[in-house]
């Protein structure tokens, strides 16, 4: 039986989104309503009239009111038993094996309800914010298709699964997550910073400033060859705008900062999480800088990487570019150019664009434009107006790769411009837990560039280039296969996917046709380009950009600051609350 299911939430986060294209996929009618006031909560029940609530993502209870008049399932990032606010924090910090995904019903107790479903995975020693887009996003849709299937199907109680001794752990404080430079080892300052890596971080002291640190990689023992008699805790280098310090057995490199905000600050005018050299501007600039070549060893840490596999004559180049949060800040996008332009000399037939493990590219740098703002001299526009001709330069560079296949594969989400960065490859590989937001216009009517208005109706015509601009909602990545928007969708575990990736790549590299291919690809570009000249599209996007970025209309800049600094929602965009 199909349902009709409100989706509760504090925001439409990853899991939110993959859990709304999920069950719409699957028939059920739904809408989202964000958990702004128990009033206006208790409104959307009202209007909506749903079968089942479902909150994958809250920061407060959901009110009597409501789960006494319908059934709530909750989502929590817990095995059955946990209980409490900071469930995986604790996880992370204490390097658990193994961990789980409850749902359970709304009642009187904080994540005491019946379970109606839970799965579990293994933990990787990585960032509570990658576990959750991944691990803890896959097994909450497994868990959460389960108990919604059973609710459909009638039943109106949990299962009679075995309940383990409740275990409350508190909402982690900065004192639980604290690191000690003195004594800690590389893995234990590893799991703090993970632990509380995108929000809120882990309160430290830099050059004499408390700050917020996250985005931690491990150090290889190479880049602290020249720094062994440094005492731990001290910076050393930096490298990408990252930050090298010394742990009493090791190094990390510390990718992004915040300074603490000033007592009385008001909400939403503090400091922005920027890359640590940004932060600290003249500290950082007086180290030395440490940066890597492209093709190095597999321990040593940088934002962009290149391997290269295969027999010459079929070899495939796999181009990296991990950047925190799949944000492509103009420096960034002027390195991933100059890394497009290098690998375009080396003798491959098939070029990988991999992107970032937990985010292909989210498009323009948010944060970094908004601390534009802050910049004698410089203003958000300006940034915003450097950043898109950097991102489209970038996406150029890919366009004029022609002399070779491009792919792009997708192996974390994707939105925005990073969209359309992946379509200027000749063909896009997805893995089926991608989702995608192909558009511009949930950031304040942001028009948007990279060759978009070039690259999107050669995939899906006018009419449904202008349908997906204009639906502004999240895609699954087998949604994207079936109207055309991206090439292959791999239904197979997310272990081993870029194993696979790599051996088709070889396959098509080294396929009777390749030269074919490669030939009606410089067919096409010359006829589309004798059509209408990149040029022109890119003029034309960028007339609509300079609107967006110095008109009359400041739409773009109030919705940036909001996201930047993550100001609560004074309502639900009405794409996403179809009740209202």
């Amino acid at each position: 039986m199909a349902l009709r299911i409100l989706l509760l939430c504090h925001s439409f986060n990853s899991l939110s989104q993959r859990l709304f294209a999920e069950l719409r996929a699957r028939g059920h009618t739904l809408s989202v309503e964000l958990d702004i006031a128990d009033s206006v909560t208790e409104e959307a029940v009202q209007e909506f009239a749903p079968d089942l609530v479902l909150a994958p993502f809250l920061k407060r209870r959901i009110p009597s009111s409501v789960w006494q008049r319908v059934p709530c399932f909750v989502v929590h990032p817990g095995p059955p038993g946990d209980q409490g606010p900071s469930a995986l924090d604790w996880a992370v910090r204490d390097r658990l094996l193994r961990w789980g995904v409850t749902v359970l019903q709304a009642d009187g107790e904080y994540d005491a309800g019946p379970v109606w479903a839970h799965a579990s995975f293994d933990m990787r020693p990585a960032s509570k914010g990658s576990l959750y887009r991944r691990e803890v996003t896959q097994a909450a849709l497994q868990a959460t298709l389960e108990a919604v299937a059973r609710f459909a199907a009638g039943h109106r109680e949990a299962p009679p699964l075995a309940r383990p001794t409740p275990t409350w752990k508190p909402l982690m404080k900065q004192s639980d997550r604290a690191i000690d430079w003195s004594r800690d080892d590389t893995a234990t300052v590893l799991a703090k910073l993970r632990c509380a890596d995108g929000q809120p971080g882990v309160l430290d002291v830099l050059w004499g400033r408390s700050c917020y640190l996250s985005d931690p990689h491990e150090a290889s023992a190479a880049a602290l060859t020249e720094f062994a008699d440094r005492a731990p805790g001290e910076p050393l280098a930096t490298r990408d705008g990252a930050l090298l310090r010394r742990t009493v057995d090791g190094g990390v490199w510390i990718g992004h900062a915040r300074l603490a905000d000033p007592p009385g600050t008001v909400p939403g005018q503090g400091h922005i999480k920027q890359v640590v050299a940004d932060v600290f501007v003249n500290e950082a600039a007086a180290l030395p800088q440490r940066p890597v070549p492209l093709m190095r060893a597999a321990d040593e840490w940088a934002e962009l990487r290149y391997t290269e596999h295969g027999p010459e004559g079929a070899r495939v180049g796999c181009l990296y570019f991990d950047f925190y949060n799949g944000a492509m800040s103009t420096e960034r996008c002027e390195r991933l150019r100059a890394a497009l332009l290098a690998v375009r000399e080396r003798p491959t037939q098939v070029l990988l664009l991999m992107g970032g493990e937990d985010f292909f590219s989210n498009g323009i740098d948010l944060n970094s434009i908004e601390a534009a703002a802050h910049r004698p001299g410089d203003s958000p526009a300006d940034a915003s107006w450097r950043n898109i001709q950097a991102m489209d330069d970038a996406a150029l560079a890919v366009l004029e790769t022609t002399d070779r296949l491009t792919v792009s594969v997708m192996r974390g989400n994707a939105g925005a411009g990073g969209v359309f960065l992946a379509l200027a490859a000749d063909q896009v590989w997805a893995h089926e837990g991608v989702v995608l937001n192909p558009h511009y216009k949930n950031m304040g009517n942001l028009y948007g560039s990279e060759y978009w208005t070039y690259l999107l109706p050669r995939r899906l015509g006018d009419t449904g280039a202008r349908e997906l601009m204009a639906g502004r909602l999240p895609l699954r990545a087998a949604d994207a296969l079936r109207i055309g928007l991206i090439d292959a969708c791999d239904e197979e575990p997310r272990e081993g996917y870029e194993s696979r990736v790599i051996e088709r790549a070889l396959a098509l590299a080294g396929s009777y046709n390749y030269a074919k291919q490669v030939a009606a690809k410089q067919a096409q570009r010359a006829a589309d380009e004798a059509c209408c000249p990149l040029v022109r599209y890119r003029e034309q996007e960028l007339a609509r950009m300079h609107r967006n970025f110095y008109g009359f209309d400041p739409s773009y800049h109030v919705a940036r600051h909001h996201f930047v600094h993550k100001l609560p929602h004074a309502w639900t965009p009405r794409h996403l609350a179809t009740h209202r």
